[in-house]
């Protein structure tokens, strides 16, 4: 596999768990009650999700 391809995957599987992580805080406040930070990072997240599929599409 090229570099590029797994640096791509790479960062969406990162991108994916980041806004997994931040949704399960912001559902049960596990890391404490700053709602706004969790709407961020998964936004950020959601936002590496849709670039990394974009690339991986032109990478094919």
């Amino acid at each position: 596999m090229e570099t590029p391809k797994v640096l791509c995957y790479a960062a969406m599987i990162v991108a994916g768990l980041v806004c997994l992580i931040f949704l399960l805080d912001a559902v049960a406040s596990i890391l404490g009650r700053n709602i706004l930070l969790d709407v961020l990072f998964i936004i950020g997240g959601a936002f590496i999700l849709w670039q990394g599929f974009e690339t991986s599409r032109e990478l094919r």
